[in-house]
């Protein structure tokens, strides 16, 4: 039994209204037309769904039971169109994400932003190293994931977690400074390692730089610096080496969706909406 989307709406109006004069008013149709679609729905289900008084319509049992399931229907093919209809929305919306936030992920998302507002072209930088809060707030960008400090971004905070000094599991230390692989300045979360080091007695000098989080991954693998990563993106031959080496203690971090001031544009909110979803989705599995 295929039931026709719009006597679904005019019912659900019928509904939340109160009456067929109301809710032809919210549907711009008339009150005759609007019984009319509702005469049809119940000829099609073969039993009543409305009781009529002469002081008010209410629901009959099956009703109740038929207007659950309507919503539900509608819910889910507006959400549908949603999805797939195109705009023809032109414009620009500059985006910023760090790398080591949604990894493979991220193409998946661009592309369905594009599906839906082909006409708006994004700028998108994703690094590991960009202060992108900063970048932000000059009006670079208009919207960002930024790495912060716990409790010191603002936005919508999408993901929590603890930073951790980390070693390949075979690293040896017998010198007087202590190697460190880090991304170059400017950078959060370099910001943290240095901010950490510099209430310690700790020596140390940074051996290794690379931009992106392979480079850097790559080299405590080979044992040669130390670094350091949220607790939960520990690749198989590291470990945590938080009490070694008079290490201080590093800061808990957030990853937040923030917003350059002014008037956000429709598809811009967009994204932004795309962005939190992506990010409540449960974490793929890592590679080993």
């Amino acid at each position: 039994m295929d039931f026709d989307p719009a006597l679904l709406r005019a019912f659900v109006a019928v509904r939340e209204a109160g009456g067929f004069t109301r809710a032809a008013e919210r549907l711009h149709l008339t009150q005759s037309a609007v019984s009319h679609q509702i005469r049809r729905l119940e000829e099609q289900i073969g039993r009543p769904l409305l009781s009529r008084t002469t002081r008010k319509l209410v629901l009959t049992e099956d009703g109740e039971d038929f207007l659950r399931h309507a919503e539900q229907i509608l819910h889910a093919q507006d959400a549908l169109t949603r999805r797939f209809q195109q705009s023809s929305v032109s414009g620009v919306v500059r985006f910023g994400v760090p790398e080591n936030f949604m990894g493979d992920r991220l193409p998946q998302l661009l592309r369905r932003f594009a599906c839906v507002f082909p006409a708006v072209r994004l700028e998108v930088s994703v690094s590991v190293c960009l202060d992108l809060r900063a970048k932000v707030e000059a009006g670079e960008l208009d919207l960002a994931v930024a790495l912060v400090r716990a409790g010191e971004g603002g936005g919508k905070v999408l993901r929590r977690m603890q930073y951790v000094w980390v070693a390949a599991e075979t690293f040896e230390f017998a010198g007087a400074s202590l190697p460190l692989a880090l991304s170059p300045p400017p950078c959060a979360w370099r910001g943290m390692a240095v901010d950490a080091l510099a209430e310690s007695d700790v020596e140390w000098h940074v051996a290794f730089t690379s931009a992106n989080q392979h480079g850097l991954r790559a080299a405590v693998l080979a044992g040669l610096a130390v670094s350091l990563l949220a607790d939960d993106e520990l690749a198989p031959g590291m470990t945590i080496i938080d009490d070694q080496y008079g290490l201080p203690p590093l800061p808990k971090a957030e990853f937040a969706l923030i917003w350059s001031p002014g008037t956000k544009p429709r598809y811009a909110r967009a994204l932004g909406r795309l962005i939190v979803e992506a990010a409540t989705c449960p974490q793929p599995a890592k590679p080993l």
